[in-house]
């Protein structure tokens, strides 16, 4: 069982660092220059919402990065704005300007076409659908173990 654990995890970072090298490849398609295949996922898990920096850590996976970095630098390139939370002045709100809500489009084609291109030729949707599940159950228990409470 150990075995099979750990090379899961280690199958969801190859799989995390293969997806970033496909997006950077679509964004190069693009001629995105000015974005990082991680500034692309950020994007893509804001949508058109308007979040918190908190936010987009607890919805992506960017081990290996700064959030804030990144956000600093798409907000200076144009493709996020930032404004302070009328409510709490601490809190930095963050939302997708036009110039990123037009890359955010080609994005969402981008994973349209691989969402398609996955079900005509590697996995079916019920595969697709328990594998998630099995990885939210082991996120679940880690999390849990990392707390103390399992």
């Amino acid at each position: 069982m150990k075995e099979e654990y750990l090379a899961v995890i280690a199958l969801a970072e190859r799989l995390h660092r293969r997806t970033l090298d496909v997006v950077q490849i679509e964004l190069t398609r693009l001629k995105v220059t000015d974005v990082s295949a991680v500034q692309a996922m950020i994007l893509l898990n804001m949508g058109p919402e308007e979040v918190t920096a908190k936010d987009l850590m607890v919805r992506g996976a960017y081990q290996g990065t700064n959030i804030s970095y990144n956000l600093k630098g798409l907000t200076e390139r144009g493709y996020i704005v930032q404004t302070r939370s009328e409510n709490d002045k601490r809190v930095v709100l963050i939302k997708v300007s036009p110039k990123g809500t037009r890359l955010l489009k080609d994005l969402n084609k981008f994973f349209d076409r691989v969402a398609t291109d996955l079900v005509d030729r590697a996995v079916d949707e019920q595969m697709l659908k328990s594998c998630r599940s099995a990885l939210d159950h082991l996120e679940q228990f880690t999390t849990r173990q990392s707390l103390g409470v399992v």
